[in-house]
């Protein structure tokens, strides 16, 4: 068994990308970071952290980490502990800062335990995720309103929305420039807004794999809610997206919270598979 570090995503995919696209869905959130690294490797500014574990011609393991965004892994069934393992030292031994681990829950669990063993250090859940899939959706009805592309006069109101999102959904993740970010994505066509006379809801277009495009973020201001717009916003955003040639849609959920979990049902999401993030940066535990 052996690591490869990686310098670069091209590398990286020809070691991970077929065994990753054997399930696209459930693999969809390393996959699709490794292929914007290669196609957008400028959007950057830190360079990644790309390693493979392999055994023979088999992927045991795989660790994709674009700073100060925390470490996303990948395992299969054989060997795996062993495999993280040898990630994690890796890690160590080249002094990357690790916030969190992300990823099928097993094997984020296992990754973390590995962290742990390895530095001492405790580590604690930070969020339980579920995969959906979409194959064909079903509008929501009754909801008035409807998409329309975000553009630039948009960008104070998805700016400030998009803030909100990271402050209420995603609180230890590291902010960013956001204003440059949503600007960006405004201009490359992946924000949209629910209209109902003035935009009430927000959903963007996250990453692209072979087949597929995630959803995200989704975003309704407290005042706004519970009146089906962003159920409408999706649905119809994932509509966009299949007419334009995907065969289907993903998106994560937090277990948390159960409103999510069913709307997103009601328009014909499925669950898939759970995630779980795991927070790293804990004290260190008692010998």
């Amino acid at each position: 068994m052996r690591l490869i570090n990686h310098k670069g995503a091209a590398s990286f995919l020809r070691h991970a990308g077929a065994t990753l696209a054997q399930d696209e869905v459930t693999n969809g959130l390393m996959l699709g970071l490794a292929l914007r690294l290669e196609r957008e490797p400028d959007r950057f500014e830190t360079a990644p952290y790309l390693a493979t574990v392999e055994d023979g011609e088999q992927l045991v393991a795989a660790a994709l980490m674009t700073p100060p965004h925390g470490l996303v892994v990948y395992g299969g069934k054989a060997n795996l502990d062993p495999a993280l393992a040898l990630i994690a030292q890796d890690i160590q031994d080249g002094a990357w800062p690790v916030p969190s681990v992300n990823g099928r829950s097993d094997v984020s669990v296992a990754f973390a335990q590995a962290w742990q063993r390895l530095t001492g250090r405790a580590f604690h859940v930070a969020m339980a995720l579920r995969v959906f899939v979409l194959h064909r959706v079903t509008p929501p009805q009754g909801v008035p309103g409807h998409l329309r592309q975000a553009v630039a006069d948009d960008l104070d109101l998805v700016e400030a929305w998009t803030v909100d999102f990271q402050r209420e959904a995603l609180p230890d993740e590291p902010g960013g420039v956001v204003r440059e970010q949503v600007l960006r994505s405004i201009e490359d066509g992946k924000l949209y807004l629910w209209i109902d006379g003035a935009p009430v809801s927000l959903a963007g277009k996250g990453r692209t794999t072979a087949h597929g495009v995630s959803i995200g973020p989704v975003y309704t201001p407290p005042s706004l809610r519970r009146r089906g717009s962003a159920s409408a916003c999706v649905a119809a955003l994932s509509q966009l997206i299949l007419d334009g040639g995907a065969q289907f849609c993903t998106l994560f959920t937090d277990l948390a919270n159960p409103t999510s979990n069913r709307i997103y049902q009601m328009i014909g999401y499925r669950p898939v598979c759970d995630f779980a993030k795991y927070e790293l940066a804990g004290a260190k535990t008692e010998a």
